[in-house]
């Protein structure tokens, strides 16, 4: 049965790509690819002779007839310019043709800059809200945040380096006192992750304007109201539960649901 392999692609660092991918790339008979001269690069520099057919947001319904039609006697390898096909990059389409034709869908698992981001940000990884590039003027983007603001988990975003400052402000604007992390270059030589609070962030970028490609981390909701349980009473239940053998992790959680504590401050407390 022919197959459509999803395959993730370096994001920066050629290095970062699996030997499944490179096998894969190898052994299937058509690459559709964002760019055919980013991925031709790539290919280059692994010796993969496999050929290429663009498909990118301006041809992906074009091209998506040869595409099924190669699907139905051979396999084909769906890779963006960078990171994983799919996620804010060409791919939805196909992959949902190709479902609705029966054809089979198989993702490997590989670059991206998203999850590098959040867990090197600070910020919780628990949970998370993963939201592409917010609108490029600014009541759009207010809108989308304003949906986000009682959200209590982190909420994540790419973002172009000339509209940063723009978002920054507006995320501070409508958010208020939140920490965030701003990843740029992930992977790359420049590669930067910087920390802070949202009104610091703008400051710092007003005079150090970003370059590359950014991801931005902002922290999520965190209630005003009083715990309703003192440290104490904290303190003495997280030190029942890790006796009983209970992780700090599951104890937090449970005790956040009966304390009205938060969960990172409970598993961050000292016994």
């Amino acid at each position: 049965m022919p197959v459509l392999y999803l395959v993730p692609t370096p994001i920066g660092n050629l290095e970062d790509i699996t030997l499944r991918a490179l096998r894969v790339l190898k052994e299937v008979s058509l690459i559709a690819a964002e760019d055919t001269r980013t991925t031709g690069r790539l290919l280059a520099h692994y010796e993969i002779s496999t050929p290429l057919i663009s498909y990118h947001e301006h041809n992906e319904i074009a091209r998506l007839d040869a595409i099924l039609n190669a699907l139905q006697t051979r396999d084909v390898a769906l890779v963006s310019d960078a990171g994983t096909p799919g996620l804010s990059d060409p791919g939805y389409v196909l992959i949902r043709a190709a479902i609705e034709n029966d054809i089979l869908v198989v993702p490997l698992p590989g670059a991206s800059a998203l999850l590098p981001a959040l867990v090197a940000s600070g910020l919780p990884t628990d949970a998370f809200t993963y939201l592409g590039f917010l609108p490029r003027k600014s009541a759009g983007r207010r809108a989308v945040i304003e949906a986000l603001a009682a959200l209590p988990h982190s909420l994540i975003f790419y973002e172009a380096p000339h509209r940063l400052v723009e978002a920054l402000t507006d995320l501070h604007e409508v958010l208020g006192a939140r920490t965030c992390a701003v990843a740029r270059e992930l992977t790359k030589l420049y590669e930067e992750i910087w920390r802070g609070t949202l009104e610091e962030a703008v400051a710092h970028f007003q005079t150090a304007p970003p370059r590359g490609e950014l991801v931005v981390i902002v922290d999520g909701f965190q209630s005003a109201e009083a715990p309703a349980w003192s440290e104490a009473d904290v303190r003495h239940a997280l030190a029942e539960q890790l006796a009983s053998g209970e992780t700090r992790a599951s104890a937090a959680r449970t005790i956040a649901k009966q304390s009205g504590w938060e969960r990172r401050a409970i598993y961050n407390l000292d016994l």
